[in-house]
């Protein structure tokens, strides 16, 4: 016996697939939202990250600059009590040189000159004296060139002037104040090895 099927099989086929489409496009948008907030949690994850890095490096280069700017201040301390320390050091290397000037001065002054100042910068002493004749004058020069302590005199003018009623020279001398070799030298130099006495 034949039988027929008189059912609207192609209706329910259509209605088949289209609820297969209805869902498979629910699947989808699921899906992509579901992919859409993954990323978004992600890059939202990558921007606090970030941030947090950002602000831990603002915080420690905030702590690097007062660092430096204490370390600013520190070497700006050093330089002055280096600047102090040297300061200190000429001044006791030097602090005998004002005695052994005057020392100097006493004894190689001839007589008939007399001394108005005496004004020391650095090495250089400018005099400013009087004299009976001016061959004295040549007479100091001659002993300051032959001083251990002295050199290097220069005349830089002399006038006739009086004084008292009496007629006199001034004159201006600049000289050098220098220290002897023997007291440069206090340490002994060291002799080759194998060197013979």
């Amino acid at each position: 016996m034949i039988r027929v099927n008189l059912l609207p099989h192609r209706a329910e086929k259509r209605r088949a697939r289209q609820i297969q489409f209805i869902a498979f496009s629910v699947i989808s948008v699921v899906l992509a939202g579901l992919l859409v907030g993954t990323v978004e949690i992600a890059i939202d994850t990558q921007i606090s990250y970030q941030e947090r890095r950002n602000a831990y490096l603002k915080q420690e280069t905030a702590v690097l600059d007062k660092q430096i700017e204490e370390i600013k201040k520190l070497r700006e301390q050093t330089q002055s009590l280096l600047a102090r320390k040297n300061v200190v050091e000429g001044l006791q290397s030097t602090r005998s040189d004002v005695v052994h000037l005057l020392d100097q001065m006493l004894r190689i002054l001839p007589d008939g000159v007399y001394l108005k100042t005496l004004k020391q910068t650095g090495n250089r002493i400018t005099l400013v004296g009087f004299t009976q004749s001016n061959a004295r004058v040549s007479t100091l020069m001659r002993a300051i060139e032959d001083s251990p302590w002295l050199d290097t005199p220069t005349l830089i003018e002399i006038h006739a002037t009086t004084a008292g009623g009496a007629r006199i020279s001034e004159f201006t001398l600049n000289f050098n104040l220098t220290k002897p070799q023997a007291a440069v030298s206090t340490t002994p130099t060291a002799k080759p090895v194998g060197a013979k006495n």
